[in-house]
């Protein structure tokens, strides 16, 4: 093979690949494009508004990732790669990249598990581990919750499945449950009168079930009284400080003592 033919050779093989490597950019483009298109559209169907925003949310980010992986393959096979040496290439590399992405593996499948559970929805408030907070987005890797603070907290979905999952948001209403402490010798029957009397006085308490309060423990210093107190969802923190205030003050309105520490010490005369 002469020079001038091994060169227009090497020019027509890069002239081919280069017109691969625009054709394979124009795909990857409008791929990326069509990708977005059809999840905003699945987002906006009549099945994203009948069903669970939670489950929701996991299926479009699966679909969005199944879409970009199908891109993937279609640009390889664009550019002339043959796919059997892929397939052999992603075999091998397979059980290195399992026990590299163990972790990854895990919070794909907590993923699958929030969606088939739900044990929450987005707008719940949860308490997960040591974490408590609205629930934000529920990812393919990972869960975001909001605190009260407004921070944000990113929690693997393998970590959310393994551990306990507190609901506060479930159940329409709640049960706030408060201890007061008082002296000994105080009234028995007046204090438990008092304490029914405030929970049933406020308007955002239920009357059904109704308010209970009675003495629940004989502590070293003080008398314990358990106030339960059912409210809606919404209003439970509403009624919880309420309650601890005015209960406080009409404490102090009805001469009932708030206990303190208080240690006997016994002198053994030695004489």
């Amino acid at each position: 093979m002469s020079l001038e033919q091994f060169v227009n050779n090497l020019l027509g093989k890069a002239a081919d690949f280069g017109f691969k490597l625009l054709f394979a950019a124009i795909v990857l483009v409008i791929g990326r494009i069509l990708i977005k298109w059809v999840v905003k559209l699945l987002s906006k169907s009549k099945f994203a508004k009948n069903n669970d925003a939670t489950v929701v949310r996991v299926l479009l980010n699966f679909t969005s990732a199944a879409l970009y992986i199908l891109l993937a393959v279609t640009i390889i096979a664009i550019l002339g790669v043959p796919m059997a040496s892929m397939v052999a290439l992603i075999a091998s590399a397979g059980v290195a990249i399992g026990l590299a992405l163990q972790g990854a593996l895990s919070n794909l499948a907590g993923g699958i598990m929030i969606m088939i559970l739900r044990p929450f929805q987005i707008g719940n408030f949860v308490e997960i581990a040591s974490d408590s907070g609205t629930v934000k987005d529920v990812g393919i890797f990972y869960t975001v919750i909001t605190p009260p603070d407004n921070k944000v907290i990113t929690i693997p979905n393998g970590t959310v499945m393994a551990n306990s999952i507190i609901n506060y948001s479930k159940n329409d209403t709640r049960r706030v449950d408060f201890t007061f402490s008082v002296a000994y010798g105080t009234d028995i029957a007046k204090v438990n009168e008092i304490l029914l009397d405030e929970a049933g006085k406020h308007e955002l308490a239920l009357k059904d079930p109704a308010p209970f309060a009675r003495l629940s423990k004989q502590n070293e210093s003080s008398l314990d009284f358990t106030l339960r107190v059912w409210a809606n969802k919404d209003d439970y923190w509403t009624v919880n400080f309420d309650l601890l205030e005015n209960i406080n003050k009409r404490f102090a309105k009805e001469g009932i003592r708030i206990p303190f520490k208080q240690l006997d010490v016994h002198i053994k005369d030695q004489k």
